[in-house]
């Protein structure tokens, strides 16, 4: 009998699916789960059965694998939904880079904060809105563990508009900062102690300790050292902001105002401007291969890091207490940033559930500013998707960071104008 019933919306996410599923079923407890995979796309969806199957026989391991193409069906009596949908795949990635560009609006990723995000997020909201009103219908006591950027929209919308779902964003960026950095200094993660906070993809490293010891005199022995660290976008922001994020600096560079509006900051800090463009593509060709190497009877390769939805389906399932960093609405968690929206924290999982650390005022007073900057556009996309406000989005794109400091109102008006034409049937109704 299976231990857990576990929906995967967006199955066809290979790349993705595959590290999950090499996680979950790897874990003895876990070997048994249902899982039950989910898409709207045909072929994805038996790629993504193929490789469940392969990684069960490469691990050893005897799940219940079904397919669905009914969300109803996909979801029904679960107790856990991982979401991991990309709305517009590869196409509107092109979109969210090629029509700000064409306005003079550079960006690096454009998933998160920024025009690309904003619009990111209102093509997600409406597939938000299909899982929580399902999983309230079916499944009510599910777990909803997001994965989908824009993670703190996403997570925003969901406490405004479905605050009854459990949900948690799932993001690995303060697991690997904190292990590339120690990499640098030459020290084991595993006897490592660490807390982040903020936001997500701008987070800050408030606490990081090894063996009892603060690292950070390390690491500004190393930056000291190394004029090719100092430039980073990320180095150059720890050194004013005090606290290192938790972000690459391909990200960091786009939510704030200083750096990609500069042809000397862009040469300075080597930032790759359109770099996502290039990860998508990859994405597609990686997904072809896979394909190709299940449908040829290849073995697949495991992952090198465990991500945090199997340890917190392990954690809820076994009461193993475990803590992550999770994004959550901001309830008294953090007193410096707006409440309600989506934060990053430490979250304690075990089998009662999850459990959000309570920080207090702990943020750098220069990060926290930022974080608020960055709530700011998140507040008003939220606000603009809940109340079916179509100015709202237009003033979420006057206050980013980037675009504010990039572009003039008139010329950001014609690029909402541009960006609502371009993704047109991907958008709600009453933003079209």
């Amino acid at each position: 009998m299976a231990v857990c019933d576990i929906a995967f919306v967006g199955a066809g996410s290979v790349v993705f699916t595959r590290e999950l599923l090499f996680d979950i079923l790897s874990m003895p407890e876990l070997r048994t789960a249902s899982l039950r995979l989910y898409d709207i796309d045909a072929e994805r969806l038996q790629t993504a059965e193929l490789m469940a199957r392969r990684v069960a026989e490469q691990v050893g391991a005897a799940p219940e694998v079904s397919v669905h193409t009914e969300l109803d069906s996909a979801l029904d009596g679960v107790d856990f939904v991982i979401n991991a949908v990309a709305v517009g795949g590869h196409e509107a990635t092109r979109i969210d880079f090629d029509v700000p560009a064409a306005f003079g609006l550079r960006q690096t990723i454009g998933d998160t904060l920024g025009i690309g995000g904003i619009f990111r997020a209102l093509r997600t909201f409406p597939v938000l809105d299909q899982i929580a009103t399902t999983m309230t219908r079916v499944c009510p006591d599910a777990w909803l563990l997001n994965y989908t950027n824009p993670m703190s929209m996403n997570l925003s919308y969901l406490a405004a508009r479905h605050p009854s779902v459990n949900a948690l964003g799932l993001c690995h960026s303060v697991f690997w900062t904190v292990s590339d950095m120690n990499n640098l200094l030459g020290l084991p993660y595993e006897s490592t102690v660490y807390e982040a906070a903020g936001v997500n993809h701008q987070a800050w490293l408030l606490t990081w300790e090894h063996q009892g010891k603060d690292v950070y005199p390390l690491l500004d022995a190393a930056i000291d050292a190394d004029e090719n660290l100092r430039r980073r976008v990320r180095v150059d922001m720890y050194r004013r902001v005090g606290r290192y994020p938790t972000e690459t600096s391909e990200h960091s560079s786009e939510y704030l105002p200083w750096y990609l509006k500069s042809d000397a900051e862009i040469a300075r800090l080597r930032i790759p401007v359109g770099a996502y463009l290039e990860i998508s593509a990859d994405n597609l060709a990686e997904y072809q291969r896979t394909r190709e190497e299940l449908l040829a009877g290849a073995a697949l390769v495991p992952p090198d890091a465990t991500e945090y939805a199997p340890q917190v389906i392990h954690a809820m399932t076994t009461d193993t207490p475990r803590q992550i960093h999770a994004t959550v609405a901001n309830h008294g968690l953090l007193p410096q940033l707006q409440t309600g929206l989506g934060v990053e924290v430490p979250t304690l999982i075990d089998g009662s559930g999850a459990h959000p650390k309570a920080m207090g005022s702990v943020l750098p007073r220069m990060g926290a500013a930022l974080n608020r900057s960055f709530l700011n556009v998140v507040d008003l996309v939220t606000a603009a998707a809940v109340e079916g406000d179509a100015a709202l989005v237009r003033q979420a794109a006057y206050v980013d960071p980037n675009a504010a400091a990039s572009l003039t109102l008139p010329v950001i008006d014609e690029m909402v104008s541009a960006m609502i034409t371009a993704h047109s049937q991907r958008l709600p109704a009453w933003l079209r």
